[in-house]
């Protein structure tokens, strides 16, 4: 049982349909090559930052406006000793009204102290989340990493 799954969370002047629609424009705020479909339950799709990160999640819920949750299926990070650490992990976006504004809460669950990726990997999703989607959402365009030549590096 792990102490702590990795969450964070922000609030926005927009709806919630806004942000959920720009949560499921995955490719707008997340680095990498994305194939699949990311806006449907039951959908499947593969990320990949060359050889730095695969992964393969799974839309298991979709509730408009409220919350989605990817169950990854598979993966490999190359920059930690158990390379699938984040198989059968479950990433997860909760959206709700708090007061005037709307609320975005992102949990990766099993993303834990415990494991070798914590670090990192937290550290890269806070940057994803709370500036890349955040902008995507408030802005309309959202900051992914630019595709280019080299290595990832995951604590950016």
């Amino acid at each position: 049982m792990y102490s702590q799954d990795f969450t964070t969370s922000f609030t926005v002047d927009q709806t919630p349909k806004e942000a959920f629609a720009a949560i499921n424009n995955v490719r707008g705020w997340w680095s990498g090559d994305i194939e699949g479909r990311t806006d449907k339950l039951g959908e499947v799709f593969t990320y990949r930052y060359e050889d730095v990160h695969y992964s393969k999640q799974k839309i298991t819920e979709f509730i408009p406006g409220k919350k989605i949750v990817w169950l990854v299926l598979d993966s490999s990070l190359n920059f930690v000793k158990d390379k699938t650490e984040w198989n059968g992990t479950k990433i997860t976006f909760e959206v709700s009204k708090k007061g005037k504004k709307t609320e975005v809460r992102f949990t990766h669950l099993g993303l834990a102290p415990e494991i070798e990726c914590f670090d990192a990997c937290s550290s890269a999703w806070g940057s994803y989340i709370n500036g890349s989607l955040r902008n995507l959402i408030t802005e309309g365009k959202g900051h992914p990493n630019p595709k280019k030549k080299g290595k990832l590096n995951p604590s950016k």
